[in-house]
């Protein structure tokens, strides 16, 4: 009972709790020190070790190594397998047909546009889709030709006689004449000869000296 406590041992007991609270709070605050087992279950988390700050930072730190992610590019990549185009243009021939409706799509929308700006859009766009048609046919007529001398070979070969393999010149040499006669059988062959004529005559002027040199 603190009624019949005199004012000195009232103080005292003050005091006494004021120090056992202090003790309680500062051991609690007091943390243990890390482990061999805390340090390597850091490492395999993969990250960063907590430095205590009382002590100095070292100059050399241990820096946690970063998987670098490679990107990889199946055109150039072994796992996708190799590239045949034969085995290709079949997988995907049905694209053919699809970008066949577009081209239709957009020359029926073309015809029917009255915005410049939109027209010429469009106009770009149908010329693009052209140009990769045209350049896919004459890869395909490529890829044609290698495989029909391929057969050539090989019957050669069956037969017991040494194959050919044709220089690039020679093979420039047949691509001229299987555009020249599918030219003339168009009925194209004047006007592609003409636009070469002045394409060469273009060339020539060039050429020649200009009159401030003479």
């Amino acid at each position: 009972d603190q009624s019949h406590m005199s004012f000195e041992e009232l103080l005292r007991m003050q005091s006494d709790r004021r120090t056992r609270v202090c003790k309680q709070v500062t051991g609690a605050k007091k943390t243990a020190k890390p482990t061999k087992a805390t340090v390597k279950q850091q490492q395999g988390k993969k990250g960063p070790l907590e430095m205590s700050a009382k002590k100095p930072v070292p100059f050399l730190r241990q820096v946690v190594s970063v998987t670098k992610k490679v990107h990889r590019d199946p055109r150039f990549d072994d796992l996708s397998g190799e590239y045949k185009p034969e085995i290709f243009m079949k997988t995907y021939s049905f694209l053919d047909s699809i970008k066949k409706q577009e081209k239709e799509m957009i020359q029926k929308q073309l015809k029917k546009c009255r915005n410049v700006e939109q027209k010429e859009k469009l106009q770009q766009l149908l010329n693009r889709m052209t140009q990769q048609e045209q350049a896919q046919k004459k890869q395909q007529k490529l890829r044609e030709r290698e495989l029909s001398l391929k057969r050539q070979r090989r019957q050669l070969a069956k037969q017991g006689k040494k194959p050919f393999f044709l220089k690039k010149s020679e093979k420039r040499k047949l691509e001229l004449a299987e555009k020249y006669a599918e030219l003339k059988r168009s009925g194209k062959l004047e006007s592609f000869l003409n636009k070469k004529r002045k394409r060469n005559a273009i060339k020539d002027k060039r050429r020649l000296p200009s009159q401030k040199n003479l």
